[in-house]
């Protein structure tokens, strides 16, 4: 950072970014960034992750190299940056051989600071022998989570980075930023990094201005449009999983005098940048979407995101509701829930390797008890996270519309003992089913079916006893090791418990308790007004 004073750093926020402060943790990671230091960034969606490769790239000499997952997002950071009057560029699949060689002399020249690269390309050996020419002052790695397979949106192309990086220039900085990771996503990014001694620099998940909430998916096509026709004029999205559901819903909209537009990979290229700028531009109200759709996109004021379909992850969920609400003014991330749609997840996991099978239904396995959970919605993800959230946030469905508790003491000791007695080596899945009393292959294999606690909770049906565990593990009476991600363990408060004992309320399942009332948040006046 030799010869770069802090108010050189401030002169370039407000002279080239129009910004008169930095937010939380920008100043740190840029001098951390300027210092030659591998950087880990987590940071939640608005935090403003762009600006901390954006600052230092301009104040170091030669070219920052980022690598973007997506062609839309590194178009539209690079079009941002030349509407401040920087010289940005990008190389992907989408540019023709003259437009490649055009920023090649730009980078050569030295006008271009910041240089957008795909995974693929920066791999690609033209490339790599290209920026070879080049001094490179740092890499930037966004939307790190890519790297790793425990990720929700796992790119197997960021796995070859490092590699092609120390091949061509051996040991250079870099810094991986992202907004979701879990404490086993970001051990996964440091390992294939090879930046263990990175500066980690993690800040809270929360979003308070945001309001969460699950409704049963029963005449879905009606409430969904008497929510959007309950909130004039606001910009929202609407996540599907298919492409044919989009298509539909997009057309119902439209017939209801809602102005939307549809947005998936199987539309021209073309056809998506117009529907893109029409909801940017508030020409359309509505974006619905497959989660092609969203990443990076530059629209502070999305009051509403909806997911029509249960997503994959939690990961994935908090990623997309997180495109609400960015102008820190309050904002809706409502959910339809249906046991069908776990149900045809479960089928697609069915298909994949066994390996990334059992990672995939680890993730849809917390996705669906965030779901049917009666707990504080914001306690479960910001715990999902790694983050201690102890206080309820009364301001989800959860906590405005509380379910039912029940006296847990016996549920929460069978859980105990169910993992004590298979010695702390198994996930839910497992403990629930020898609870249960069901004789699957693996209960088998281990002989659990012998265990003293084998069906002793087969009056409750899987729902129920994925609940508790999950209850469990927000009163930290049960664990999971980063290190193994399937395996619950029981903590020192468990074994105390256990030992003697004392009053626990559980909430029970809470799927369909928010059809009683509207998705409205009683108070709504959140954030910066």
């Amino acid at each position: 950072m030799a010869g770069t004073t802090t108010q050189t750093i401030k002169e370039i926020l407000k002279g080239v970014f129009g910004y008169d402060q930095f937010r939380e943790g920008q100043e740190a990671i840029i001098g951390n960034v300027l210092a030659g230091r591998h950087t880990f960034v987590v940071m939640p969606t608005g935090g403003g992750k762009s600006l901390c490769y954006q600052v230092p790239a301009l104040i170091q000499e030669g070219v920052a190299v980022v690598v973007s997952p997506l062609i839309a997002l590194m178009k539209n950071q690079v079009d941002r940056l030349h509407a401040v009057g920087l010289n940005a560029a990008f190389i992907n699949s989408t540019l023709p051989k003259k437009a490649v060689d055009e920023v090649r002399k730009g980078v050569l020249s030295g006008a271009t600071k910041l240089l957008y690269m795909s995974p693929e390309s920066l791999t690609k050996k033209e490339n790599l022998t290209f920026l070879q020419q080049v001094h490179i002052s740092f890499i930037a790695v966004d939307e790190v989570h890519c790297i790793s397979d425990w990720g929700h949106d796992f790119r197997p192309e960021y796995r070859n980075i490092k590699t092609a990086l120390d091949q061509a220039f051996g040991a250079l900085p870099i810094l991986g930023l992202t907004a979701t990771a879990t404490p086993k996503v970001q051990q996964d990014i440091l390992k294939n990094l090879a930046i263990e001694d990175a500066t980690l620099f993690r800040y809270s998940f929360n979003r308070d201005n945001l309001y969460y909430s699950v409704k049963p998916k029963v005449q879905a096509e009606k409430e969904l449009i008497k929510f959007i026709k309950s909130h004039p004029n606001a910009s929202g999205i609407v996540y599907c999983q298919s492409r044919k559901k989009v298509e539909e819903l997009a057309t119902l909209l439209n017939l209801n005098g809602i102005q939307s537009a549809p947005y998936h990979a199987g539309l021209e290229s073309k056809v998506r940048v117009h529907h893109q700028d029409a909801f940017l531009s508030k020409k359309v109200e509505v974006m619905v979407a497959t989660i092609a759709f969203g990443m990076g996109i530059d629209k502070p004021d999305v009051r509403f995101v909806i997911h029509y379909d249960v997503p994959r992850s939690l990961e994935g969920y908090y990623q997309e509701t997180g495109r609400a609400g960015r102008d820190g003014l309050a904002s809706i991330c409502l959910m339809f829930y249906s046991a069908e749609d776990i149900i045809r997840i479960e089928k697609f996991n069915k298909s994949k390797p066994a390996a990334e099978r059992e990672k995939s239904q680890s993730l849809l396995r917390a996705m669906e008890t965030y779901a049917v959970s009666g707990v504080c919605r914001r306690k479960q993800l910001l715990h999902y996270f790694g983050e201690t959230y102890s206080q309820n946030c009364n301001y989800c469905d959860n906590c405005q519309h509380p379910p039912q508790t029940y006296s847990g003491e016996d549920c929460v000791k069978m859980v105990i003992i169910a993992v004590q007695q298979t010695q702390e080596r198994f996930g839910t899945d497992h403990i629930v089913h020898l609870l249960r009393g069901i004789e699957d292959h693996y209960i088998k294999s281990y002989r659990h079916h012998m265990l003293s606690i084998f069906g002793k909770g087969s009056a409750r049906d899987k729902a129920f006893w994925q609940s508790v565990i999950n209850q469990m593990l927000l009163l930290a009476l049960l664990s999971k090791d980063v290190g193994d991600a399937s395996a619950l363990k029981v903590t020192k408060a468990g074994g105390i418990f256990l030992e003697k004992g004392y009053p626990i309320l559980l909430y029970e399942d809470n799927t369909y308790a928010s059809s009683d009332h509207d998705e409205q948040p009683t108070t709504i006046n959140r954030g910066q007004e």
